[in-house]
């Protein structure tokens, strides 16, 4: 199986920066692309954003100019360089990894994994 962690949430002030990290670890063979998404309290969960396995990023309109998103297919790991950051970035933000291909012991499998989430606070 595979399992996604994620590192780097924390508590900043407005203006900040955060870095998160994610890593996937397993029989992985391929991940086509890893993404961050975030949910704040009694909002739906968002895409903030999105890189393929092509290196083609796309992030949601809030945080473009301040959010960079990048990956190490070599170490399976997604970051998401967060900048100039504001209160209502705060949220739950979990990473994503869409059609992982790894090897199950007997055969190859595909499936979506997702982190277990990471909380960013950004006071005012």
């Amino acid at each position: 199986q595979v399992q996604l962690v994620e590192s780097g949430g924390g508590l900043v002030q407005a203006g900040g920066s955060l870095r998160l990290s994610c890593t996937a670890s397993g029989s992985i063979l391929s991940i086509n692309a890893m993404g961050w998404y975030r949910q704040a309290p009694g909002k739906q969960r968002e895409l903030v954003a999105v890189i393929t396995n092509t290196g083609t990023t796309n992030y949601v309109d809030s945080v473009k100019g301040r959010f960079t998103i990048s990956r190490d297919d070599a170490k399976n790991t997604v970051a998401l360089q967060m900048n100039s950051l504001k209160p209502e970035d705060t949220a739950v933000y979990y990473c994503n990894a869409d059609r992982v291909s790894y090897y199950t012991g007997s055969y190859a499998s595909t499936r979506n994994y997702w982190g277990q989430g990471t909380q960013v606070t950004v006071s005012s």
